[in-house]
């Protein structure tokens, strides 16, 4: 009995223990390194002389290098079990932050912005299957983790709200490096077991065809995600200082950050007792009108009520996804959602770049709309392919019986 007790003790000890670590290395991986751009990118436009256009170009190169880091690990899984490339992602990282003031020309930094996005998928999708060896038995824990990205998001927002307009752009991402460095640095130990390279799949078994076909259309929903997503998450603070709410706009993005680091844990709590599909039905709806009422209002109030939301629920929907394919079962599922979501993110700003020439208003609009076509597929996901969700019957003619 006492040797039971001792062994869920030390369970409950290594949970806590990767809990931590996994929320201050996404902070770093994430918060910082992937999202740093957004509040940054309104004064490299007015002190670098960067065009809209560039920086969405800019901002895609990362999201490219999002992809590429995802599909290498979905190729080669064994790599998300593996200290040395954990630990070359974060210094890898950190070099490309710490590089971007070192150059001034957009190819250039493109260049280090993609590097940046490889550094931070890979760095997410080893913290997300640790997370996912280690919570097998408490899956809802996770949400302590990934709030984690609210953290770096509150961090970095701070930073250059504090020190200002004034200061010049390559200040910001020095400042950049050296969080990513100490938040990042428990990487070295996240991974403290040697893990079976089969476990780099979120599945270990093979899933069926429904499984499968859910697994399909969830993809479908989280692709739109970061589709609607990142419309937002790339310019809601250069859309605020376009429509004169510049003193808002890094404000608004710390208030983002500090609605997502709760959220992955309330929205994990509640999966416990509403399926996860209704709750990614619902959290994509909000995040729609999150998105979009920047775009119809310039109401101070109204853009905190949308900094909240937005913050309450872009973290909360990739722990659920996330959650949603281990549950299917499909082997590999984080990577291949990671991927499809990347994939998203790189559209995103491509498929509104035509319209930035008359603000960022329109942008997100789109954005608002193809997050409301991202609810409506994980709605049949809900409806009709979800395991447990209710089997049509057709009706037998009495002819028949």
């Amino acid at each position: 009995m006492s040797g039971t007790s001792s062994t869920g003790t030390d369970d409950a000890r290594n949970e806590r223990r990767l809990l931590w670590r996994a929320a201050v290395v996404l902070a770093a991986a994430m918060g910082i390194g992937r999202f740093v751009y957004t509040p940054i990118l309104p004064m490299m436009e007015q002190q670098a002389g960067l065009s809209a256009v560039s920086g969405a170009q800019i901002a895609t190169a990362n999201y490219l290098g999002y992809i590429a880091g995802a599909v290498l690990l979905s190729v080669l899984p064994s790599l998300a079990t593996s200290r040395v490339v954990a630990r070359g992602s974060l210094a890898l990282l950190v070099a490309t932050l710490a590089s971007m003031p070192l150059v001034t020309t957009a190819p250039a930094w493109m260049a280090l912005r993609f590097l940046a996005g490889v550094a931070s998928a890979v760095i997410f999708i080893v913290a997300a299957q640790a997370l996912l060896r280690t919570l097998r038995r408490n899956p809802h824990l996770s949400g302590w983790s990934y709030g984690g990205v609210g953290l770096g998001i509150a961090l970095s927002g701070t930073v250059v709200l504090v020190a200002g307009p004034a200061t010049s752009w390559p200040v910001f991402w020095y400042l950049s490096a050296v969080l990513a460095l100490l938040l990042g640095a428990p990487v070295w130990t996240l991974i403290d077991r040697a893990a079976d390279p089969r476990e780099a799949a979120s599945g270990t078994g093979g899933a069926g065809p429904g499984p499968r076909r859910a697994f399909q259309l969830l993809l479908a929903g989280y692709f739109l995600e970061g589709v609607g997503y990142i419309i937002a998450a790339t310019f809601l603070v250069a859309a605020l200082a376009g429509s004169g709410l510049t003193w808002l706009g890094n404000g608004a993005w710390v208030l983002v950050g500090v609605a997502a680091i709760p959220s992955c844990v309330l929205w994990s709590y509640w999966s416990r007792r509403v399926s996860r599909p209704t709750l990614l039905v619902m959290a994509l709806l909000v995040q729609a009108a999150a998105v979009a009422l920047p775009g119809v209002t310039e109401n101070a109030a109204m853009v905190v009520v949308s900094a909240v939301l937005f913050g309450g629920t872009f973290m909360g929907i990739t722990t659920l996804a996330l959650a949603a394919g281990a549950e299917l079962n499909v082997p590999r599922s984080a990577a291949a959602l990671t991927t499809a979501y990347g994939l998203g993110q790189v559209l995103g700003p491509l498929i509104v770049q035509p319209t930035l020439d008359h603000g960022y208003q329109p942008a997100l609009l789109i954005g608002g709309a193809i997050l409301v076509a991202g609810a409506v597929v994980v709605l049949l996901l809900r409806t009709f392919s979800w395991p447990g969700a209710p089997v049509p019957t057709r009706r037998v003619s009495s002819r028949a019986r």
